[in-house]
């Protein structure tokens, strides 16, 4: 490929944070979360390089398809379940665990015809109103479930945070109570964790855990950056400079003329923009490294092009590197300048660009 925009994946910091989760949770199973290309940086090359998680948990059958595919042995939890009837024969035949989540789900597997049963994981609604039953069903679902032979023995457990990312929102402690209440004379392998809980509620280390964000080296935490909490950035989104202006004071820059030259001054051109999955929205003064060295982007994200200001590396060339996040420049920061998250910034990668992988 000619255009220098790529991304590198560094396989070496995929393994350490996976270490660092096991460090955090000794006790507990890792169900890593592989979702969405796994939050961008490749289904199967990251199912591969962690081989060692106990499970991996996807959204789709697709996803679950893939990784099977790829010869990928690994227990896999669907986790939206079934979608319709037809798909719990594809389900038993590519030997997935489901998570059923509401009534009509219930009913399909009631309904089916299954050369074999299935491990179920039965989703309580504690709070997060999203998916899940409501705490008052779950006790019949539980039962209907237990007496289904499309199920095998002993239905698994699970719930989902909405703000343990912020350890001041006492919703967490309340999920977290009324899960146990639901739970307490139950036998059955739990999971309550995601990657925000695994570092700010150890008391939610169970029987499985579900690390998703910080497997990547993104800090899951309403503010701070992955290197507090030990973890590696994963991807680093980076280019090279194409071309260098020499601009005089009140030259502006980019489409909407929102850029006014300061002063006479260098400005780089990067072949990178938001059609490579750059945000569009991301503010003048967004740090970019250029050779190492932190300058700011300037002006308003084009398509393919971002442009810099030089004045803090005036000696740089066309054809030097860039880093727009990843390697020293951590995603968290850009996606604040672009009033985003960081995992929509790795979700929105493009496909056009060229995936590196570094051991």
């Amino acid at each position: 490929m000619t255009r220098p925009s790529r991304v590198v994946i560094d396989k070496q910091a995929l393994q350490h944070n996976l270490q660092r989760v096991r460090e955090l949770a000794p006790k507990s199973k890792i169900m890593a979360i592989v979702k969405a290309d796994a939050y961008g940086h490749g289904l199967i090359r990251v199912a591969q390089t962690l081989h060692d998680a106990d499970a991996f948990g996807v959204a789709c059958l697709e996803e679950a398809e893939q990784l099977r595919a790829a010869s990928i042995k690994n227990p896999i939890v669907l986790l939206e379940g079934p979608h319709k009837a037809n798909d719990l024969s594809r389900i038993v035949e590519l030997q997935l665990d489901i998570v059923i989540h509401n009534e009509s789900q219930l009913q399909i597997l009631e309904q089916a015809n299954l050369d074999e049963p299935l491990q179920v994981w039965l989703k309580i609604d504690t709070g997060m109103h999203r998916l899940g039953f409501p705490v008052d069903k779950v006790n019949e679902a539980l039962e209907r479930l237990s007496n289904c032979s499309n199920v095998k023995p002993a239905p698994k457990l699970m719930t989902h945070f909405a703000v343990a990312n912020d350890k001041n929102n006492p919703l967490t402690q309340q999920q977290l109570e009324l899960f146990n209440q639901l739970s307490k004379n139950s036998e059955a392998e739990k999971t309550i964790s995601n990657s925000a809980a695994i570092i700010n509620y150890p008391e939610t280390h169970v029987d499985w855990i579900r690390p998703g964000l910080m497997l990547y080296g993104v800090s899951p935490m309403k503010e701070g950056r992955a290197d507090e909490h030990g973890l590696k950035p994963v991807m680093t989104l980076e280019s090279e400079l194409i071309s260098i202006q020499q601009l005089s004071k009140n030259d502006t820059v980019g489409y909407g003329a929102t850029w006014k030259c300061p002063e006479d001054m260098p400005v780089g051109v990067i072949a990178a923009g938001y059609g490579d999955g750059f945000p569009r929205h991301a503010k003048s003064g967004t740090p970019i490294l250029v050779n190492d060295v932190r300058c700011s982007l300037i002006g308003r994200a084009s398509m393919d092009m971002l442009t810099v200001d030089l004045r803090n590396q005036p000696e740089a060339r066309i054809g030097d590197r860039v880093v727009l996040w990843g390697e020293s420049l951590p995603i968290e920061e850009i996606a604040q300048y672009a009033e985003t998250i960081p995992y929509e910034l790795m979700c929105g990668v493009h496909k056009r660009l060229e995936f590196f992988e570094q051991d």
